[in-house]
C-alpha cells in the first residue's frame, strides 16, 4: 500500500487542465496528458520516478517546485505503492490536482444520473 496521501496540491501549481479540456475536448486532453507523461517518464523504467520528475519538471512549468513538493506529488498519485507513477496514476493525479475540472466532471455526472433516473420516479 502507498504511504499516507497528501491532499494539497503544491503551492505553485497552476490549474490549466480546465482550459485545455475546453479547447481540446476529451480525446485531445487525454492525448496531452499522455504527452505530459512521456515527457516525465524514466525511459528505462517506463514510469515517472522522483529522479525523472525532478530532471524533467521544468518542461511542464514545474521548475520552481521543491523536492518535497515533487515527492508529495508522487505519493499523492502512487496508488500501487511502488514509489513511481505509471501512466494511469499520472492521469488520475492530474485530474485530482485540478479542482475545477473535478467539479465540472462531478456536475456532469450528477446531471447524467438525474436524467437517467427521471424515468424511474
Amino acid at each position: 500500500m502507498a504511504s499516507s496521501k497528501n491532499s494539497a496540491a503544491p503551492q505553485n501549481f497552476h490549474d490549466f487542465l480546465p482550459v485545455m479540456a475546453q479547447k481540446l475536448g476529451g480525446e485531445g486532453l487525454i492525448g496531452e496528458l499522455c504527452n505530459g507523461f512521456n515527457l516525465l517518464v524514466d525511459g528505462e523504467k517506463g514510469v515517472i520516478t522522483f529522479d525523472s520528475l525532478k530532471r524533467n519538471a521544468a518542461l511542464l512549468g514545474l521548475k520552481d517546485l521543491s523536492d518535497d513538493d515533487l515527492r508529495s506529488m508522487l505519493r499523492e498519485g502512487d496508488f500501487d505503492g511502488d514509489g513511481a507513477l505509471n501512466q494511469m496514476e499520472f492521469c488520475v493525479l492530474m485530474f485530482r490536482l485540478s479542482p475545477e475540472l473535478m467539479d465540472e466532471s462531478e456536475a456532469l455526472l450528477e446531471e447524467a444520473l438525474e436524467e437517467d433516473f427521471r424515468g424511474f420516479c
